[in-house]
């Protein structure tokens, strides 16, 4: 028999916590009726949401439902969307909810919603990701229907912007079921046509017509797409999944146009205005070098160089005299320093001692000897003069009276 693993309560419930919180429970919608509803002070909803078999615990925190256009109240029916979790010290299992709304919102929006929760979820919404657009592009791809309205907004803004801006339409379908297989498409094949922006157009409808800008695979493959993209879909008060994930979201395709090129006439009045600048500057420059010039061509120095030049040679002259008329003082009184010193030194020498006649008197191991007592009968010493040595044995050793 299997012995089974013995676990404690925190254990366990931790153990379900983690296999909960998988991604199949992440992004949920629900619907059931409100009961036990209670919006505590600090800004959090607690309730129970229940149908006619189950009921289920559910928190929405303060940051999520301060912008609900609603008031939640117990019999009210609601579909909410949000995360499976575990509330570890009660064991209970419960919802997270993220977003909640009345009975009776479409499927759609509510799909939206799911999808939105879950790539933001996946950081495909960060800003960190989002890629700068260039400057001064030079060739745009535009994504779109080559028939619809879009795309002649699209052209005929950027004509009227920048008029040499050279173009490429990609051809996709927009709308309805083949859409987004047919915009993920384009997105591919943009990169590999050597562009430097892309646009994503298509103009206003329902959320049904405007479904493909909202489908995941489009979503992945704006987030893939290795081009700054530019998302112009819908109307002002239209947001799509692919506004959320582009590099750049624009309200309408005419705004995105506006947005993908600069202003060519006001480039060109900046550009004049800097090769003003820029010959003004020269102009002003040159003035003050010629200035300088004459300034310089006027003075005595440049006028007759030669006359400065003997002025320094001459000056050369004169240092090099007083150089040599003080080297050779101070040599003189250098010899005459070194003099008194050799005096002073040869009167303290030994040597000078010996050639008055004294002598000096050593061991054979070359010690001085000082007293009688140093040495004794028969014993060689050695006997230092001026000239020479002499090596003597002794014969008597004796102190004078006074020593």
């Amino acid at each position: 028999m299997i012995q089974p693993e013995i676990l404690s309560v925190s254990e366990l419930t931790k153990r379900i916590k983690n296999r909960l919180e998988q991604p199949e429970f992440s992004a949920i919608a629900v619907e059931g009726e409100i009961s036990n509803f209670k919006h505590h002070t600090s800004g959090h909803m607690y309730f129970t949401l229940k149908d006619e078999y189950s009921r289920i615990k559910a928190v929405m925190f303060r940051s999520r439902n301060w912008k609900m256009d609603f008031q939640p109240q117990n019999g009210a029916t609601v579909v909410v969307i949000g995360s499976l979790g575990v509330y570890e010290p009660n064991g209970e299992y419960q919802i997270y909810v993220e977003q909640m709304f009345p009975k009776g919102v479409g499927v759609l929006h509510i799909r939206f919603e799911e999808l939105k929760q879950k790539l933001a979820a996946e950081g495909l919404f960060d800003a960190a990701r989002k890629k700068p657009l260039p400057f001064l592009p030079r060739k745009i791809g535009i994504i779109t229907s080559p028939t619809g309205a879009a795309v002649r907004d699209c052209i005929s803004v950027i004509r009227r912007r920048f008029p040499v801006m050279d173009l490429l339409i990609i051809p996709a379908i927009v709308q309805g079921e083949d859409g987004p297989p047919s915009v993920v498409a384009a997105l591919k094949k943009a990169e590999d046509l050597d562009l430097d922006l892309v646009i994503l157009a298509r103009g206003g409808g329902s959320i049904e017509e405007l479904w493909t800008f909202n489908d995941e695979s489009v979503a992945r493959a704006i987030a893939d797409c290795p081009l700054p993209v530019i998302s112009g879909v819908g109307h002002e008060t239209d947001f799509t999944i692919a506004d959320f994930v582009a590099d750049r979201r624009a309200p309408t395709p005419s705004a995105a146009a506006e947005m993908a090129v600069p202003d060519y006439y006001q480039l060109c009045d900046l550009v004049n205005q800097y090769e003003y600048r820029l010959r003004s500057a020269v102009v002003r420059l040159a003035a003050q070098k010629r200035q300088t010039l004459a300034y310089l061509t006027e003075r005595r120095v440049f006028l007759r160089p030669k006359d400065r030049v003997n002025q320094e040679q001459q000056r050369i002259d004169e240092l090099l005299s007083k150089l040599s008329t003080l080297t050779t003082h101070q040599v003189t009184l250098t010899k005459q320093y070194l003099q008194t010193l050799s005096a002073k030194l040869e009167s303290l020498s030994p040597l000078a001692v010996l050639a008055r006649g004294y002598a000096v008197c050593q061991k054979t191991n070359a010690q001085i000897i000082t007293d009688p007592d140093q040495v004794t009968k028969g014993e060689q010493i050695i006997v230092r003069v001026q000239t020479g040595q002499l090596w003597c044995e002794v014969e008597k050793g004796e102190k004078y009276q006074n020593g």
